[in-house]
């Protein structure tokens, strides 16, 4: 039925109220498309923007200085800022395997000056603040001065009595702490404690009391080195055992003059061929070392490790060196890092349930004096940026390491600062050992201030004249970026030097956001304590 002109302006006034405003307001026009926003979408968008705004309010109300500090203000972090365990921080590599990503940055600042190992020990520690506090024989103390060393660093403090009471142990600390003493000089101090007579070597293989094994030849020197100045007042005498050559070069280096050698130092492939050759016996071993514990649980030096501890008196039931009525030999590991293999290597041949462990706050931890620098970048505009740094970099800037993680790009990148006339060394493990030999000794005594190297040179050697360490190619794991980050800011350097990572890769990314998080949240890089606290599963 038709509606006539009266009940139509009847009607009207019951049409909706909202919809006449909006016909009036278009003037009368159709309404267009009109995009409606979930209620709970806006609500969510309108507090995080209310969070954005705060965090700026709170960043310029209270000014200080960043732990992390970004090319984007808005993610940095001040020091005064916390971040809960179970919280998830905004990171700044969140974004980096996109490739507009390229250009980022981000950077670590330090946060204290000293290295963490020399922090003085707590008033109610009950550990001795000094070298001669602690019972150390007379002539290890004329050793220590003539290194020109005279406080203990934290992992001393905590090691150096625990290996003089005798114990088996697993000592863990950061790099750059001092551990290679912490070692010696317990051991050293028992077997003076314990002097025997130099057996009869004229004829019949060498027997030393103590043995230390390292992964390479230029840590065997450095170690050597400094073993030798701690026994020289004592009339110890030291001798080193690496291979590379024939087999008439080890029994030199184990016959050379003077005869019987109370510490003997080497490589797993030296050891084992000189064991085989009968030129060495470990029957009157009171103590063995193995230093750099992750790096002799590689693949290539497992054998030669096994076959080595097979020779010493280390089996539970077995008689100590000097009948069944002593002790056995003294077992100690060494290392910043442990490999999750390292109790099923050791327990098939002494009882690893005896070890005592021993470890620093400080482990696993990103160094807190060093600052740490992360560039997201192109393969192809790394180059450029390393040649950057380096003619930047002043004179007196201090020596300079760059990592890679093969020989052939520490090979092309020789040639590729040859052409720009940049003196540098070259130190990878596919050179021969003529080759290897003196190249980081010449580095350390600052002949030259470049060196372009593999991970050979990460593990225990001595950098403290390094001020700048460049990650070329980013390192595969954590445990590698914790041992090159350590070659500066090392316990003896004058200053703690920086370190600049190239992130190219997007399997680097995925490591940088687990240091970025660390890093944020001030605790331990993940993934590196079940191997210290807890034995491998049987499945692994």
């Amino acid at each position: 039925m038709a509606l006539s002109c009266g009940g139509l302006v009847a009607a009207l006034p019951l049409l909706p109220r909202r919809l006449t405003a909006t016909r009036a307001a278009a003037g009368a026009e159709p309404p267009g498309s009109v995009v409606r926003v979930p209620w709970a979408l806006r609500l969510r968008l309108q507090r995080g923007a209310q969070r954005r705004r705060r965090g700026q309010g709170e960043a310029a109300a209270r000014p200080g200085k960043l732990l992390l500090r970004s090319r984007r203000p808005e993610l940095s972090q001040p020091r005064w800022q916390t971040v809960g365990r179970w919280e998830r921080p905004q990171l700044v590599s969140a974004g980096w395997k996109h490739r507009k990503a390229c250009g980022d940055y981000f950077q670590l600042e330090p946060s204290r000056e000293a290295a963490p190992a020399l922090q003085s020990p707590p008033p109610d520690a009950g550990q001795g603040p000094s070298f001669a506090e602690m019972g150390l024989q007379p002539a290890l103390l004329a050793g220590l001065e003539g290194l020109s060393i005279g406080r203990p660093t934290a992992v001393q403090r905590l090691a150096i009595p625990a290996l003089r009471r005798g114990r088996s142990a697993l000592c863990a600390a950061e790099t750059g702490s001092g551990k290679t003493l912490a070692y010696l000089l317990p051991l050293l101090d028992g077997l003076l404690c314990r002097p025997e007579g130099p057996p009869a070597e004229a004829a019949g293989p060498a027997s030393p009391r103590g043995l230390v094994v390292l992964p390479s030849r230029e840590l065997a020197a450095q170690v050597g080195a400094v073993a030798a100045a701690l026994c020289r007042p004592a009339g110890l005498q030291v001798r080193g055992l690496t291979g590379g050559g024939a087999a008439g070069g080890l029994r030199r280096q184990l016959r050379a003059p003077p005869p019987g050698a109370a510490v003997l130092l080497g490589t797993p492939g030296a050891l084992r061929e000189a064991l085989r050759r009968r030129f060495l016996a470990l029957g009157r071993l009171r103590w063995v070392v193995l230093d750099e514990a992750d790096a002799l649980m590689d693949d290539s030096f497992t054998e030669p490790l096994e076959e080595i501890l097979a020779h010493a008196p280390l089996a539970a039931g077995a008689p100590g060196p000097a009948g069944p009525g002593e002790a056995r030999t003294q077992v100690v590991v060494v290392g910043a890092t442990f490999p999750s293999g390292l109790s099923q290597t050791l327990g098939k041949f002494t009882d690893v349930g005896r070890f005592v462990t021993l470890t620093t706050q400080s482990l696993h931890r990103l160094p807190s004096h060093v600052q740490q620098k992360f560039v997201r970048l192109k393969g192809r505009d790394k180059l450029p940026e390393l040649l950057q740094l380096l003619k930047e970099r002043p004179a007196s800037g201090g020596a300079v390491l760059i990592f890679c993680n093969n020989a052939s790009t520490v090979n092309w990148l020789g040639y590729i600062l040859d052409d720009h006339k940049i003196k540098h060394l070259r130190l990878q493990g596919q050179m021969s050992a003529a080759a290897r030999a003196g190249i980081f000794a010449s580095f350390q005594k600052g002949d030259v201030s470049v060196l372009v190297c593999t991970d050979l040179a990460s593990r225990g050697l001595d950098t403290s004249s390094v001020q700048l360490v460049v990650n070329y190619d980013f390192p595969d794991t954590l445990q590698d970026y914790l041992h090159r980050v350590g070659r500066v800011g090392r316990v003896g350097s004058k200053v703690p030097g920086a370190v600049v990572s190239f992130v190219t890769h997007r399997w680097d990314v995925d490591l940088v956001r687990k240091i970025e998080t660390a890093a944020r949240k001030r605790t331990g890089l993940p993934g590196m304590d079940s191997s210290i606290n807890k034995p491998p599963s049987k499945g692994g």
